[in-house]
């Protein structure tokens, strides 16, 4: 069974780490589509990840088309606000890519256009808040996900 979590772009090496932990406990791959907005040796990065870090499975991609080419996805769901098929409700099957953009602006615009019918939502029934955390949204998704998959 494999997941793999995409990070298009991210820019909090705290987030960052708190998903390459994630990673390490599912057992997922992790994947980071530069631009970076932090260099992967801060400190910030691995004192959120602990000592997980080095344990992470993770490759950096140099943009989005070399990620695709190298990667070859055959099932990527993308975590979005402007998502409108709930997560819950969403099909998930071994070697999904779980894809999430940055934590001040999301996913780029052509991503959106093009994956439009692949966008997925956690439900936010609180009146005051637009988003969640990146870190927890990816804990959220990501084990959804391996619940439906190890069935």
């Amino acid at each position: 069974m494999k997941i793999h979590i995409v990070l298009v772009h991210p820019e909090i090496p705290h987030n960052t780490g708190a998903i390459g932990r994630l990673c390490v406990g599912l057992d997922a791959k992790l994947h980071l589509i530069r631009p970076l907005g932090f260099s992967l040796d801060e400190a910030a990065l691995k004192r959120s990840g602990l000592d997980y870090w080095e344990h992470v499975d993770v490759t950096v991609h140099k943009n989005w088309e070399s990620f695709l080419k190298t990667e070859e996805p055959e099932q990527m769901l993308f975590a979005s606000t402007r998502g409108k098929r709930d997560v819950y409700e969403s099909v998930m099957r071994d070697g999904i890519y779980l894809v999430f953009g940055n934590e001040t602006s999301g996913l780029p615009d052509d991503i959106y256009d093009t994956y439009k019918d692949q966008l997925i939502q956690i439900p936010m029934p609180g009146k005051h808040a637009r988003s969640i955390n990146l870190a927890n949204a990816a804990s959220i998704v990501a084990y959804e996900a391996y619940r439906r998959i190890r069935r």
